[in-house]
Formats: structure tokens, sequence, C-alpha cells
């Protein structure tokens, strides 16, 4: 190891790092070493993934500064309206002052907390989830993303039910990409090279409770008991996909038919994204166990968290230590996502994502009209929004025209054939209508069947 070397490179970064503002050479110097650093140290491949919102060179748009709740700056000033959100994490916008303000607050005085002593943050943030949270839920384990999440929930409902195995999933269904969370994962580009998965999980069609019934019957009928279905309320990943609005309601009365617990994956849909504090709300269904994360730590901090049913969650109270995290619960995340449920409800932010929900997705109507050779469906609820186009070469095409208008949007896991609108629930109008603008003129310059 040449000392000097990594001393002086970590002392130019952290130069960096300390100011807002960087000159044009600078600018140029953290652009080549981003480039050089995914190439040689990170992953060649993200290269050719960040193209599609780039003019295709390695020239790449480097992201470096938040600017306003609702937009980002690039290292050479240039800004973008965020109708991606980091994935949903910026629901409360880009570093809302109240959750800094948290944040800092606790880091000034301490940052993680003994693991030995109880931490009182832990503590304050479970009571107000169980306030908050629908029906019965009341005991909470926390995380530091949504796959973790969901690995604790799927661990807590065979703790639960060892005597029924299987878990159930849905077609298209995405939770995560742990050895548990991928197996409840339907997409098999992702599932393939790690085969074989955990044992006992099927899946079914989602919004298809006839499939689901005959597949829980069946499981029944070889002793392989379903003892729990996995499902997101809105499969955010698989293509806001929306289900008819009796599909949940069908699904937890199968689940009480069986024996088997409902868990519900709210890592996208929770916290006010789809115009309630959660998407479950729309349908009158409360979980057994409900999956948290994104965000949920306010777009400051990674944190998630598993709530669940007192009946439930107590097969963890003999042994609390079946199942821990060094980093889940820290001072540090539990005071960004208490300043975030703080924000979500004196702001009354659920219920402006239903107004700006209702806002945006009438103007991307109206934006791609006369474009029905491209464009095959709009859809949302809230402000979790989808275009579906005619083909992924389409969908790519206007991702990337919308990124040279200034306006971030991305494909989801099924590839760019849908792309998602997902913008913070703190959006300003007049930059929804710079967004139906851009997209009117990114479909007027995509052209359908084009060389790809």
């Amino acid at each position: 190891m040449d000392e000097k070397k990594v001393l002086d490179f970590t002392g130019q970064v952290l130069e960096l790092i300390a100011k807002d503002q960087i000159s044009p050479a600078e600018a140029q110097w953290v652009t080549r070493e981003t480039i050089e650093g995914f190439q040689e140290y990170v992953n060649p491949g993200f290269l050719e993934y960040r193209k599609s919102v780039t003019s295709g060179s390695l020239d790449a748009a480097v992201e470096w500064a938040d600017a306003g709740p609702n937009s980002f700056r690039d290292v050479n000033g240039k800004e973008y309206i965020d109708c991606l959100g980091g994935f949903g994490i910026y629901n409360v916008g880009h570093r809302h002052p109240k959750v800094m303000k948290a944040v800092l607050d606790q880091l000034n005085r301490q940052a993680l907390h003994s693991q030995d002593l109880l931490d009182p943050l832990r503590a304050f943030l479970a009571k107000i989830l169980a306030d908050i949270t629908p029906g019965d839920l009341k005991y909470s384990f926390f995380t530091n993303s949504g796959t973790e999440s969901v690995e604790a929930a799927i661990k807590l409902a065979r703790a639960y039910n060892p005597s029924k195995p299987t878990v159930i999933a849905a077609t298209r269904a995405f939770h995560g990409k742990s050895y548990g969370s991928l197996s409840g994962t339907a997409k098999g580009v992702f599932r393939r090279p790690f085969g074989p998965l955990v044992p006992g999980f099927r899946h079914v069609v989602f919004n298809d409770l006839d499939m689901l019934e005959k597949t829980m019957e069946a499981c029944r009928l070889t002793g392989d008991d379903v003892g729990a279905v996995l499902l997101e309320p809105i499969q955010g990943e698989g293509g806001v996909n929306i289900p008819d609005d009796d599909y949940l309601p069908g699904v937890q009365k199968l689940c009480r038919e069986y024996g088997a617990l409902l868990i519900l994956d709210e890592v996208q849909t929770g916290m006010g994204r789809t115009g309630k504090m959660f998407a479950c709300e729309h349908y009158g269904v409360t979980p057994d166990i409900l999956c948290l994360a994104k965000a949920f730590g306010g777009g400051i901090m990674p944190a998630g968290a598993v709530i669940a049913t007192e009946e439930v969650f107590s097969t963890l109270f003999d042994n609390p230590f079946l199942h821990t995290t060094t980093f889940g619960g820290n001072p540090l995340a539990c005071a960004a996502a208490i300043a975030t449920i703080h924000v979500l409800l004196e702001e009354n932010l659920p219920a402006r994502a239903a107004e700006m929900g209702e806002y945006m997705l009438e103007g991307l109507k109206r934006a791609v009209k006369g474009h029905e050779d491209k464009v095959v469906d709009v859809r949302g609820k809230g402000l979790l929004m989808a275009l579906e186009f005619v083909d992924d070469h389409v969908g790519f095409e206007v991702a990337k025209a919308l990124f040279d208008r200034g306006v971030l949007v991305t494909g989801t896991l099924i590839n760019a054939q849908v792309i998602r609108v997902e913008p913070p629930l703190t959006i300003k109008k007049e930059q929804a209508d710079r967004v139906f603008e851009a997209l009117a003129d990114a479909l007027a310059q995509v052209r359908v069947g084009a060389a790809q």
C-alpha cells in the first residue's frame, strides 16, 4: 500500500465533500475519477446501465447535490426535477430541514448506541408506529433496508407457523435480493444465478384470487400448508400494478380461512406515497406483518421496520436474540424516522399525495394524447405512477429524452417498457407542469420502430 498516495487522495476527496460549489476543473476531475472508479473498482456494468439516462457516452452525468426539496444537480450545475425519488425514498422531499435537524441533533449527542443499555429512541419510534399503523399492529423490529425488513418478516412468519412452511408470493413481485427476500421476488433474471433459493416458496399470478385459493388448497392437500402470503399492495418494481378493489380483502379472507399470516410489503407504497399513510388503508385491509423502509428514513438515513401483531411477535419474546441486527434501530435512523412521521402528519403529505397524484395523472394523460402508437397506458395511485410503452426501446428513448430535458425517471425491474414517475410528495404544480411539457416534447422526438 502506498500510504502517501491514499492519504493525499482521501484528503482531496474530503476537501471536495466540504464544498457546496465546485469549480469546472473540479467537476471534470470528479467526473473522470467517478467513471474510472466505477470501471475499475465498483462495477463496469453500471456505466452501461447509466447510459439510459445520459447521451450514451462515458461523459456521464454525475450527481453532486440536492437542489431544493424536489430536485438535484449534477457536478456541472445542471438541475433535474426528481421524478424517481431514489426509488421512493424522498417522500418528504430532499433534505427536509426537520429531518436534517433531528439527525444532526442526535449526531451531536450520540451517533450509535452501546448495544447493551436500553436506547430510548427505539422505544419512542416503536410506540409511534403502533399508533399510526392500522389494526392491531403493535411490536416493531427495526432494520436498515427493505430487503432486511422482508427477511425479518419471513423469519417471523415461519417462527410463528413452524408447521406451515409454505410462503406464497406473486408473479412480478419484488421483495429484495437477500436469499429469503429473493425467494419471494419473482423475476427470473435475479433468481437463476443464485439457485437453489430458500425452499417452500410458491408464486401465483398477482390480482388472481382464484389461483391463490386453488394453490392454498393444493398446498393443504399435499401437507405443505401455507403459513404466509407475502404481497405488495401495489406492485412497484413489477410495473406499478394496481389490484382490483376486492383483491386484498379477498386475500385476507383466504389467509384467515387457511390459518396463514398476511405479510404486506409496503417498502415502496408506505409512508404516504399512494395517498394514504399505508396503501393497505385504501382497501380496508390490516396485515399481520407490515414491512417498511425506503421513505421511512426521510431520505436522510437508511432505515426500515417490521411491525407485527402482539400474537405474531410474541414468538420472539422468550428469546429476543433469535433475530438481531447491529445497526437496525440505531439512534440516527430512529431520529430520522420520528422526524419523517412528524413531517408527514404536520404537512398532511399523504393527502397531498392523493391531490397531486390526481393532478399529475391527468397531466401525464394529456401529454401522451396523440401518441397512442407509443404509449399503452398511464396509471397510478397517489404519487406512484407509471407510463407503459409499446416496447422497451420506446420507453428507453423517452427516459433519455426526459433526462436531457432535466427530468429524471427510470424503468422498473421489468425493463424500460414501463417507466415510473415517483416524485417527492412535496412536488409543486409548476414543476409537474414542466414534467408534462418535457414528456410531450420527448414523445414527439421518439420514433416507433427506430433502429435499436
